[in-house]
């Protein structure tokens, strides 16, 4: 199967509805983005609302990943800078492949669209991201090109007594062959 990528896709009621479900599914499963499971679509709904809210005013950019059924399996949030100094970078949120997908290369398929898409944008040279220490997933940003960059011991309060490293990441876009 091969997923297709869609850089500012409509956005419509159903669009709407497949990406609140992954999120749900995706944190159910035990994704790090953004919420401790479990969760129902309802309590993701009023974040997806916000990125919209920032998509409409041109500061984020949405990557939508769908199967050959046209399910929406893949997302990544890209958010622009506003400051006049780091407009030359992007930030990546919200990374997200179906957990029933996940482990058959379609990660990385949406890492390199998401790499593709930031080129698209005029000025932009790097992505940074951060992800969650003790999830493996600075591990699977490393295998797509990202480098650490920095690190904050414990600034992730997942659970009391559980505290985790937010891990800062980047990826060069000079190369148009990097992922």
């Amino acid at each position: 199967m091969t997923l297709t990528f869609e850089l500012d896709p409509s956005f419509t009621p159903e669009l709407r509805d497949g990406i609140t479900a992954l999120w749900a599914d995706v944190t159910n499963a035990g994704g790090a983005v953004g919420f401790v499971p479990p969760v129902t679509p309802e309590q993701i709904r009023p974040d997806l609302l916000k990125h919209l809210a920032a998509i409409e005013k041109g500061k984020v950019r949405l990557l939508v990943g769908r199967d050959e059924g046209g399910a929406v399996v893949a997302t990544a949030f890209l958010t622009l800078n506003d400051h006049r100094l780091l407009q030359h970078w992007l930030m990546l949120y919200t990374v997200m492949v179906h957990p029933r997908l996940q482990g058959k290369g379609y990660g990385r398929d949406l890492m390199a669209a998401a790499a593709d898409a930031a080129r698209s944008i005029g000025g932009i040279e790097a992505i940074r991201l951060t992800c969650r220490g003790g999830t493996g997933n600075d591990r699977f940003y490393t295998a797509c090109g990202y480098k650490e960059v920095g690190r904050v011991p414990d600034a992730i309060r997942v659970a009391p007594g559980d505290d985790r490293d937010d891990i800062i990441m980047l990826l060069p876009l000079g190369d148009p062959a990097t992922p």
